[in-house]
């Protein structure tokens, strides 16, 4: 177990969390903000288990799903990436397949015909080294590991890095690097599941989500992108201004239809700068939060396919959209959609990436 305190009184403390079904030692790692937020993260799979944040009263109530131990971890039925990092390249992949300089690859169809989120054995469900530490913005997890050539099917070997930072403004950071030695796609994302009332009995219906952008790519059945941009304006996706997540998510929509709600790629405004993507805000408790990110696209699932069968954190059920995904990253199935920001990491490059998870209180009303 490994301690740092500065003058500041943040702490990062790693402590042993079981074993992993390698038997590969798992840790759980607390970052800490003096009578403020709690991040607790672990090496299995880089994940979130655990964030508290404040309400508007000060109060600390967990707002991400997750559970108390490892093992559920180990098993998408019971934890459909809760928290965690995912890629080698992040979301759907059509038909499990992409080619690249004349090779074809194929890759575990784990999402109906297509692959999703790195593969049976992605990103998520590995174990990656790790150490704590005090940065100079806060508490620190550093998680790294060798995602060698041939696993799930990508090719190169991928050296990767994800570091959390629990930042004295009340924000989660979440830094990305990688490096690669042959040509790959390389997408990463963050995939907790929020819900601000910290309490999940309580769905995210009513929660107000704000997107910062103009349009999304439209899917087919498959939810798959059919290349396209579709302008929100009009539509149940226009969420340029603040509007509950319930207000249209039921409303006859081909979109919506296809994937039961919320599970589409909105394509943020500005460039590679870190931007405002989304703001979430519960105005019961008071908590807003604000995320930004270097990313192209964000990812907004709500839920929809929760339904009261896992048992999570205190042995709470999650049920029926209780809680909903924003995921900054590339846009889906671009490896085989060319006009899209490319995800292809070569030889010599460093893959960088930014996103941050900010929190702030606003009062009652």
């Amino acid at each position: 177990m490994s301690e740092l305190q500065p003058n500041t009184g943040a702490t990062a403390i790693q402590q042993p969390w079981g074993t992993a079904q390698g038997g590969q030692a798992l840790f759980l790692c607390t970052l800490q903000l003096l009578g403020g937020m709690r991040a607790e993260l672990t090496n299995y799979g880089a994940l979130l288990v655990r964030l508290l944040a404040p309400d508007r009263k000060g109060t600390l109530e967990d707002v991400v799903l997750g559970h108390d131990r490892p093992e559920p971890y180990f098993d998408h039925a019971q934890s459909p990436f809760f928290g965690a990092t995912v890629g080698r390249c992040a979301n759907r992949i059509a038909g499990g397949q992409f080619s690249l300089l004349g090779h074809n690859y194929s890759l575990a169809r784990n999402n109906g015909p297509n692959a999703l989120h790195g593969g049976e054995q992605g990103f998520d469900q590995q174990v990656w080294d790790v150490r704590t530490y005090l940065g100079p913005d806060g508490p620190c997890a550093e998680f790294s590991r060798l995602s060698p050539d041939g696993e799930e099917g990508y090719p190169g070997n991928l050296a990767v890095q994800v570091t959390y930072t629990l930042t004295q403004d009340q924000a989660l950071r979440i830094d990305y690097e990688a490096t690669t030695d042959a040509p790959t796609p390389v997408n990463l994302t963050h995939h907790s599941y929020w819900n601000l009332s910290g309490d999940v009995r309580e769905d995210i219906l009513g929660h107000q989500l704000t997107v910062f952008a103009d349009g999304i790519t439209p899917v087919d059945a498959s939810l798959i992108p059919t290349g396209s941009i579709q302008p929100v304006e009009g539509t149940p996706f226009d969420f340029r201004e603040p509007h509950p997540i319930g207000e249209a998510i039921d409303r006859e929509n081909e979109q919506l239809r296809f994937a039961g709600g919320y599970d589409h790629n909105f394509v943020l405004r500005g460039g590679p700068e870190l931007k405002p993507a989304a703001t979430l805000y519960h105005a019961t408790t008071g908590r807003e939060l604000q995320v930004l990110t270097t990313e192209p696209g964000l990812q907004v699932y709500s839920g929809n396919f929760l339904d009261g069968q896992i048992s999570g954190k205190g042995g709470r059920r999650y049920g029926y959209r209780s809680a909903i995904c924003l995921e900054p990253q590339h846009f889906p199935d671009s490896p085989n959609q060319p006009h899209f920001p490319s995800v292809i990491l070569e030889p010599g490059q460093r893959f960088t990436s930014r996103t941050v998870y900010a929190f702030k209180t606003r009062g009652a009303g």
